[in-house]
């Protein structure tokens, strides 16, 4: 007999009616065909159906009463796929030898989430070498040069990736660049006059 079944649900296993957080429910734990299967039970379900005798359901093994806790949400993503998928486009349409080894991390990261799927590598007369990326849903056919990065360089360039996924390829200009000259801007002088 197999001894796995399934986690608690979300919702009473007879009428159908979603748990709310921190609502009570029964579980029945008994003996199927293959396997132990649970059923857990709405406090309504339960005094209709199966308060009087939990044990009349065929191969009855256990029950218990438990309060429902909704599942927390899902942590988020730490590289948000639209964003870094966004952010490689734009990086290839202007085409600076600047982003290459951005453009690289990002295709790696992208390519680990499946959005873009490594179709071939060829090497340039250059010796250097060009990986072709097929986009999954779309289809769209791009190459990213491979940067050839040490170990030692890894840890800047993930840094880079992520202060432009965060602030994107033209961040705002500090309180600093926005003085041209280096000197303070004149300030008016306010006068009492009659």
């Amino acid at each position: 007999m197999d001894w796995h079944f399934r986690s608690r649900s979300h919702h009473c296993d007879d009428c159908e009616t979603a748990f709310e957080d921190k609502q009570p429910y029964h579980t029945i734990l008994f003996r199927g065909m293959e396997s132990l299967e649970r059923r857990d039970i709405c406090p309504g379900c339960w005094g209709q159906k199966h308060k009087a005798e939990p044990g009349a359901m065929g191969g009855y093994i256990s029950h218990w009463q438990g309060v429902y806790e909704m599942p927390p949400p899902p942590p988020p993503e730490a590289i948000q796929k639209d964003n870094a998928e966004t952010l490689l486009k734009k990086m290839i349409e202007q085409n600076d030898p600047e982003h290459t080894e951005a453009c690289f991390i990002l295709a790696v990261m992208l390519e680990r989430k499946r959005v873009i799927k490594n179709k071939d590598q060829v090497r340039n007369e250059d010796g250097s070498r060009m990986l072709i990326y097929e986009h999954a849903q779309s289809g769209d056919v791009f190459t990213i040069l491979d940067p050839a990065l040490k170990l030692s360089e890894l840890g800047d360039v993930q840094a880079k990736v992520a202060e432009l996924l965060e602030h994107g390829l033209n961040p705002p200009a500090d309180a600093e660049d926005a003085e041209s000259d280096g000197e303070p801007e004149p300030v008016a002088a306010a006068t009492d006059e009659p």
